[in-house]
């Protein structure tokens, strides 16, 4: 998405002139090779890193705080990303997306069992799923841990089934009609997602049915499709999401340039909340040079950019896909452990007819919902 932005800007002559030369790195999810890939970002001269995220935030924001580059996107993926002052998130992170997710189940759901991978990052999930349970008069979920890297879900399965009342003498089984009215089930378990749902389908069937839920980024278009669309585990499934749905006209920008400088690459999903952040990301860093520009400056340098995130003379419009985003220190939301958020806001989406819509109109501000987050009884 980054050098589909990059041909389409620089084909029309770049961003005020200034050329956009875009550097990608891999780090193939090794905490060396992420200290490599911000490294090489400085070493390059990169006057900012944009778009990207990792979850060995530990690794890559040091060399960038040294050097003063400016990480400008993120996605939630570690802590570093909404604490280092040299971040400059553009949604809520996962904190987010689990309080939202909360705060939609506790519209219909008396019982509630999440399914978390068992790490650092995992332990934070409860508190904030927590969060916007209470928040709608809700008691706590269970906690069901579950091994980051597994490949067979089926007693994480059988324990939350069991912990939201799922009993088939009860209620009878799902294949037969039956239904457990107020149970229901979260499951973020990153790319295992699907692994998850996989062992759902096939245990669900001597259970009565149960709602299931999960965050954008560990379920999308591309598995609701994979696990069986209307007929799979995931139809009816309440979503929570950092922006508009893939089809809102809002995108439309984003998928001129997908088609008209990507070449239609099938590696590009506009589903993708890894694209679609890159997008905003650089809507963000284009806002940033105009307001240089503006302002007379003609080489931009990475404490140029800082100083202009900082100050935040001028709200970054990013098109309606976002709030206007600032990160002046007025604009950073009291929330516990990710000081560096300034947008609280999510959107909730369902999976209707094998596809991902949206539920509600606009977007959901969960800023007080997080920002009264208890951490002390997780």
């Amino acid at each position: 998405m980054a050098q589909a932005y990059a041909r389409s800007v620089n084909a029309h002559g770049g961003i005020r002139g200034h050329r956009l030369r875009v550097l990608t790195c891999n780090e193939r999810n090794d905490s060396v090779a992420a200290a490599q890939c911000a490294q090489r970002a400085v070493d390059e001269g990169a006057v900012a890193v944009v778009g990207s995220y990792s979850q060995f935030g530990r690794s890559f924001m040091s060399p960038l705080e040294v050097k003063g580059v400016p990480f400008i996107g993120g996605y939630g993926a570690s802590d570093e990303e909404f604490q280092s002052p040299l971040s400059y998130p553009v949604n809520g992170g996962q904190a987010s997306l689990l309080a939202g997710n909360g705060r939609q189940l506790a519209a219909d759901c008396k019982r509630v069992a999440l399914v978390r991978p068992d790490t650092i990052q995992g332990d934070q999930m409860p508190s904030l799923l927590n969060s916007g349970l209470q928040s709608g008069g809700r008691h706590p979920a269970k906690d069901i841990k579950a091994p980051e890297d597994g490949t067979d879900y089926s007693p994480q399965v059988t324990r939350a089934l069991d912990e939201v009342g799922a009993d088939p003498a009860v209620y009878g089984r799902a294949e037969a009609g039956g239904r457990a009215p107020g149970a229901c089930m979260a499951a973020s378990l990153g790319d295992h997602t699907d692994a998850f749902f996989d062992a759902f389908r096939r245990l669900q069937e001597d259970s009565p049915k149960v709602r299931v839920a999960s965050v954008l980024g560990s379920v999308g278009q591309s598995l609701v499709n994979r696990s069986g669309g209307t007929s799979g585990p995931l139809e009816g499934a309440d979503i929570t999401g950092w922006y508009p749905v893939a089809g809102d006209p809002r995108w439309r920008p984003m998928r001129k340039v997908i088609s008209d400088y990507a070449f239609d690459d099938n590696r590009i999903d506009p589903a993708d909340q890894g694209v679609q952040t890159t997008w905003i990301a650089y809507t963000v860093l284009r806002s940033l040079i105009e307001q240089l520009d503006d302002a007379g400056v003609t080489d931009i340098t990475s404490h140029d950019l800082q100083t202009t995130l900082d100050r935040g003379e001028r709200a970054i419009d990013t098109g309606g896909l976002t709030p206007k985003l600032r990160w002046r220190d007025d604009d950073m939301l009291a929330v516990q452990d990710f000081p560096r958020i300034v947008n609280g806001m999510v959107t909730y989406q369902v999976v209707r007819n094998g596809e991902l819509v949206s539920a509600q109109h606009g977007f959901v501000n969960v800023t007080r919902t997080l920002e009264s987050r208890r951490t002390d009884d997780y």
